[in-house]
């Protein structure tokens, strides 16, 4: 009789049978032909190897799959857009929980308000809210899903209008460690809503979410302008300077990086230190017009590419340079200033790696996400200035670590104008210091009590992971 291993035990073709029977979506087996696919993800730098892969077509399959993989002692992985840079979408001998199936969404163009599941990607979430010119913080990368996203807090072009994504989140549906769906909202769980909205994929597998909406285009002003390497200095210091007076509506990034080679950049540039200034104006296509002229200004620009375009079309810009298939590595630090010395480093630490893509994204904070009070959410870091995004991508393996090295020596060389904290969405490396240290102390004491009620045996461990008192 075939059996499936995992790191514990062997599971018979009997019990397979059974779960599978229970389900309404698909068990895939190592040895069905659409395995490789199911368990491959967005970052190829995790190439693992689930015992199952159950992918669910609702909730009923989600409380199924919890059950089981409880009852199996198996480890689990919850995937959603499989994005997750530190690779916690999959597991090698685990059950991964695969919700991509379950892609509901309703908006209320009345109330502002939509209920999404957990499978959808933020193309499709922005394709159905646009309809009614409505949206909120979305990822950079339209492919990303929006459940991790969320959970983990939610950088993208409506941050200083909008918020963060998790300050938009208004209720969860949650299958918690013990296989019961819960709502979490400021009237029914508190202490779980509190914990979802930046506590990442902690407490239990989130099957819906609602969301407060916000009238944003279908048309706003957006888009990108490139300086040249030898007026980096020039462009970052007058992004900076003018971050400090820059209206809420209007989002941006800065990006130190190797110039790729599309076409519309000149074919001199490519392979070349270039500047972007990316950004978004959230009001009308006149005020966004004036309002970034400055930024297209800092220096003689290499392309300008911003200018009236649908709010999809910024939210998808970046997808070609991000495709499925790379071996990626980030990690990010908050910082409180960006002066000339910190700028100078940047620049010299780009300079000093390999990487074929190599990136520095400077995400200007402030505006609606510094309004939320500290405590009001496991996102504590209010006041940041700037979240720092430090990316290493290589095609493939060979000098892989090297790269992820320069990675790591950047993030310390920006010690001295760091906070301290951390941003759990952009950080490959798990380990529970470095979890810990992305919170503020009080802020981790809550998690850690939110764990210990949904989760106290951290059946729900493959994350940036808050460990329950018990030490499981």
């Amino acid at each position: 009789m075939a059996a499936t291993a995992n790191a514990r035990n062997v599971i018979g073709e009997a019990t397979l049978g059974e779960l599978e029977a229970t389900l309404r979506g698909q068990l895939v087996r190592p040895t069905d032909p659409d395995y490789d696919q199911a368990r491959a993800v967005w970052n190829a730098a995790h190439d693992r190897h689930p015992a199952l892969i159950i992918r669910c077509a609702g909730t009923a399959d989600v409380m199924r799959a919890v059950e089981f993989a409880r009852s199996e002692g198996l480890e689990v992985a919850v995937r959603g857009g499989a994005h997750s840079i530190a690779g916690f979408s999959t597991s090698d001998g685990g059950v991964v929980i695969d919700t991509s199936p379950m892609q509901g969404i309703r908006v209320d163009p009345t109330s502002r308000r939509a209920v999404a599941q957990p499978g959808l990607t933020w193309s499709a979430f922005d394709h159905e809210t646009q309809a009614f010119g409505l949206a909120v913080t979305g990822g950079l990368v339209s492919s990303t899903g929006i459940a991790g996203f969320t959970l983990g807090g939610g950088l993208g072009w409506l941050l200083r209008k909008c918020g963060l994504t998790c300050d938009n989140l208004l209720s969860a549906d949650v299958v918690t460690a013990d296989g019961q769906l819960v709502t979490a909202s400021e009237q029914e769980h508190p202490d779980l809503f509190w914990a979802l909205r930046g506590g990442g994929g902690n407490f239990g597998v989130v099957t819906s979410l609602e969301y407060r909406l916000h009238p944003v285009g279908p048309l706003v002003f957006a888009g990108a302008v490139f300086y040249t390497g030898a007026s980096a200095v020039q462009a970052l210091r007058g992004w900076r300077d003018l971050t400090a007076t820059m209206p809420d509506e209007l989002t941006t990034l800065a990006n130190v990086l190797v110039a790729p080679p599309v076409p519309f950049l000149p074919e001199a540039a490519h392979g070349q230190l270039v500047v972007a200034i990316l950004g978004v104006y959230a009001g009308s296509v006149e005020d966004g017009a004036k309002t970034t002229q400055p930024l297209r200004t800092l220096a003689e620009p290499l392309a300008d590419l911003m200018g009236p375009m649908p709010y999809t079309a910024m939210q998808g810009l970046l997808d070609p340079l991000w495709t499925t298939g790379a071996q990626n590595y980030f990690t990010a630090a908050l910082l409180d200033r960006l002066d000339d010395d910190a700028i100078d480093t940047l620049l010299a630490q780009h300079a000093a790696g390999e990487a074929p893509v190599r990136e520095l994204h400077l995400h200007h904070g402030g505006g609606a996400m510094s309004r939320v009070p500290a405590g009001a959410t496991a996102f504590a870091h209010r006041n940041a200035a700037y979240v720092l995004n430090i990316i290493a991508r290589s095609p493939d393996r060979e000098g892989f670590e090297q790269h992820a090295g320069w990675a790591r020596a950047t993030h310390q060389a920006m010690d001295p104008w760091s906070t301290g904290g951390g941003y759990v969405n952009f950080t490959s490396e798990p380990g529970q210091d470095k979890v810990q240290a992305s919170y503020p102390p009080d802020t981790y004491a809550r998690l850690v009590a939110a764990k210990d009620r949904y989760d106290p045996t951290n059946l729900f461990r493959l994350n940036q992971n808050v460990r329950p008192s018990g030490g499981h």
